[in-house]
């Protein structure tokens, strides 16, 4: 481990060679006149930033980024030369909808470390952790960092908040192959330097740490890994919810033993069941990977297979990824390709199998992404459409077919009257579980989003309540035995400070509150006397505050009469 001096000096190298200082009397004229346009458009076309910004640096100034603007936006308000305007701000962001779920994601990777798996479609380069490859953006800003928590948290932070988002309520996503097989004490180091650079100050353990987290300038309200299937037993669950996290994505890839086995996969789908159902009795929040196009796999058997997540009461995954398979050079796949053994799926037929696929997927799961950020020239042969969500969604528009998914029903930024929000309870059951998503909805149809056939009512927020129907294993997660469990409590809208009112945004609208009531009131007609919450540490006293107490591993309160 470096020591602090070290650090400060690599973080100070860094900020040096990525600073966002501007002389902002020097361009005022200029910027003045380029943000009272921005604020007076109407309706700004797509690019029309960029193309103003670019005449605008034309002008002698040199050059600007736009997270250089954002900053000389900020300094111009609070010299009092422009006023502020929430409008202003939003449009001269860059990439507002990472903020418009209500968190501000903030991604890191731990080190290179060796897999347990030997599957035929995985990259390996000895500099990233496998998997990855080292020009992919997460992975080529964490190699630049030397893989340092503290510093990949802190300018991943700085750079939001350069662009205009509001980073004080955090979703920390560590990426970087199995995290389950990594040294239990790099682990906790890991999340430890990461939660100090989210605190602005250091701490002697992870416990302490994580109390800071409470109160601190970032909040971690959500803490993610990755990991497979065959690495969750009770007492990693348990060993998770000790380091914090609350989300879990796990490599299912298939749900069929036989392609899992020819491309030597290493785990079965019993396995895959067996880890999702101790995931969900710990409360996490499961995020399945799912990967069409691997090797014995036709579009016709993908479809079927995608349809097992759902159809298998074991499964139902809250949130999910398509990953379709990239065929990489040096792998084992790559070999099979070149022998004649194996054929990439065209354009055409990736696209008709993923927008199938979403018309297939129920309205409590968030496909968060359709396509992994691989750079084109690491593409042997397939696919290598960057943009497939839009152009799957283009083809589904065309078609009639709709998506119901979480993310494409999200309120993201339009203004919503919360005392006219329709409250829904879908019910659905695992093999384990009697699952209710609790959810505001706008009484009419939004103005849609891209890909809908036809317009869809908004999702404002909602919750995840989780009613066990099944006994848990003796000595398992005894501290919430017998209890009702929120896996989740998400309310949509641009990221607000804490205690910050937003007129018309569904955020600090008191929704949050409302559906913990509503979940309150099911668990007790249900028969249960405690519902407990898997809360991050930056949402605790959010929870405490409606009456749930700390325990160990989990918050709880008593819910009988």
């Amino acid at each position: 481990m470096a020591s602090e001096q070290e650090l400060a000096e690599r973080r100070a190298k860094w900020l040096a060679a990525h600073g966002e200082s501007i002389d902002v009397e020097r361009y005022e004229a200029d910027l003045v006149s380029f943000i009272e346009q921005i604020a007076a458009a109407e309706h700004l076309a797509p690019g029309e930033i960029t193309r103003l910004l670019y005449r605008l640096s034309r002008g002698g100034n040199g050059p600007l980024a736009k997270d250089q603007l954002v900053h000389a936006y900020r300094e111009l308000v609070a010299r009092g030369v422009v006023p502020h305007s929430r409008q202003t701000l939003a449009r001269l962001r860059t990439k507002p909808v990472r903020t418009l779920s209500g968190v501000a994601p903030v991604t890191v990777m731990t080190k290179p470390f060796p897999c347990p798996g030997e599957c035929i479609f995985c990259p390996e380069f000895a500099e990233m952790p496998k998997s990855y490859i080292p020009d992919e953006p997460g992975a080529l800003r964490a190699g630049q960092l030397q893989f340092d928590p503290d510093l990949q948290t802190a300018l991943r932070i700085r750079a939001m908040e350069n662009i205009g988002h509001n980073t004080d309520k955090v979703e920390l996503l560590i990426l970087g192959g199995t995290w389950s097989y990594y040294p239990p004490d790099y682990q906790e180091w890991f999340i430890r330097r990461c939660l100090d650079a989210m605190n602005g100050e250091d701490s002697a353990t992870l416990e302490e740490a994580q109390r800071h987290n409470e109160t601190a300038p970032h909040r971690s309200v959500g803490l993610v890994i990755e990991t497979r299937p065959d690495y969750v037993d009770a007492a990693e669950v348990t060993r998770l919810r000790r380091l914090g996290v609350t989300k879990v994505q796990i490599g299912v890839q298939s749900l069929d033993d036989d392609i899992l086995t020819r491309n030597k996969r290493g785990h079965t789908v019993e396995q895959t069941r067996q880890a999702f159902r101790l995931l969900r009795a710990g409360g996490l929040k499961i995020h399945a990977h799912w990967m069409p196009n691997l090797l014995g796999a036709t579009p016709q058997s993908d479809l079927a297979d995608f349809s097992r997540l759902w159809d298998d009461p074991a499964l139902r995954p809250d949130e999910l990824k398509i990953y379709p398979c990239s065929l990489i050079a040096d792998t084992e796949l790559y070999r099979r390709w070149e022998r004649g053994e194996y054929r990439p799926y065209t354009d055409n037929e990736l696209v008709d199998l993923v927008a199938e696929c979403k018309t297939r997927v129920p309205p409590y799961c968030r496909i968060n992404r359709v396509m992994r950020d691989i750079p084109a020239e690491h593409v042997a042969a397939g696919s290598t459409l960057s943009n497939l969500r839009q152009v799957v969604h283009r083809a589904m528009k065309a078609r009639g077919q709709v998506c119901h998914c979480i993310r494409c029903r999200e309120v993201r930024d339009e203004k919503v009257d919360a005392e006219t929000l329709v409250f829904q309870d879908l019910v659905y059951v695992t093999d384990t579980t009697r699952e209710h998503f609790l959810s505001f909805e706008t009484p009419e149809v939004g103005r849609g989003r891209a890909g809908q056939g036809q317009a869809l009512p908004l999702l404002a927020g909602f919750l995840r309540l989780s009613l066990p129907t099944v006994p848990p294993q003796p000595g398992f997660l005894d501290e919430i035995a017998g209890a009702a469990m929120i896996r989740e409590v998400h309310i949509y809208g641009p990221a607000l400070e804490i205690g910050e009112e937003g007129e018309g945004k569904a955020q600090h609208a008191g929704l949050g509150t409302r559906l913990i009531e509503r979940a309150a009131e099911i668990a007790r007609e249900a028969g249960f006397s405690r519902l407990a919450v898997i809360a991050a540490t930056g949402t605790r006293d959010y929870y405490r505050a409606r009456g749930f107490e700390l325990g160990e591993l989990y918050m709880t309160r008593v819910v009988s009469g």
